[in-house]
């Protein structure tokens, strides 16, 4: 995959410099997978200039490089993490485990995870009878300095209180489960696979669903199909 996107962003240099508006029709395109033409919060020249960049390559690298570390499978043991609730105290994911399904809902205030937020309410309010829900917010795939213009300013976290204070902004957006954080050491993220963004369902202690990664893969509609065969 790493090769992939160096060789992604090595082309797209070459078309940009034999013809801007090709592109810009090939980047439009990858942009409409991310959801990035459909949020109004962003214009082309926000965000167009992203798959270009030395942090994209960067963010890549350190993505690749988190998820070999991975320990969460479908069908596997749910891996216990290490979390942080929002009021600073130690939990971990397993206690917020109960007799049913517990959707979990990794990201942090990217643009694409941002944008699905309203998806994932919906998909709350009509499965909280069928499952329990937490948001697990991690750390900051697009931080300042990135190549996106006009997103949250949010420094790379330097402490636990830098990432409770980001994950306010998150919290401030009224998920309707509970938020918790991980922990500076970015274990559960490590554990899940979870960077940028990725959903699972676990039950009994295992792992019933492993939603693909993020920003492409990364879509609570099929979490939606997945527990509709459980109602």
């Amino acid at each position: 995959m790493f090769g992939y996107m160096v060789s992604l962003n090595l082309t797209l240099r070459i078309i940009y410099f034999v013809s801007p508006n090709i592109f810009k029709k090939v980047t439009l395109s990858m942009g409409k997978k991310l959801t990035m033409t459909q949020n109004p919060n962003f214009t082309f020249e926000d965000w167009g200039l992203t798959f270009m960049s030395l942090s994209f390559i960067k963010t890549v690298s350190h993505i690749l490089w988190l998820s070999m570390g991975q320990e969460a499978f479908e069908g596997g043991a749910a891996p216990d993490s290490p979390v942080i609730t929002m009021e600073g105290q130690e939990s971990s994911i397993l206690k917020f485990m109960k007799n049913r399904p517990l959707v979990l809902n990794f990201g942090s205030c990217t643009p694409p995870f941002m944008y699905k937020l309203g998806e994932f309410k919906e998909l709350v309010q009509d499965f909280s009878d069928v499952a329990d829900f937490l948001v697990v917010y991690i750390a900051e795939a697009h931080s300042s300095g990135w190549a996106f213009t006009n997103n949250y300013d949010i420094k790379q976290h330097q402490g636990l209180e830098d990432r409770l204070s980001a994950a306010r902004i998150l919290f401030q957006k009224d998920p309707p489960c509970p938020v918790v954080v991980d922990e500076m050491s970015n274990c559960t993220t490590i554990k899940y696979g979870a960077l940028p963004d990725r959903m699972y369902v676990l039950q009994a202690g295992k792992v019933i669903y492993k939603g693909e990664m993020g920003p492409w893969g990364y879509d609570p509609l099929k979490v939606r199909a997945f527990l509709e065969k459980m109602k």
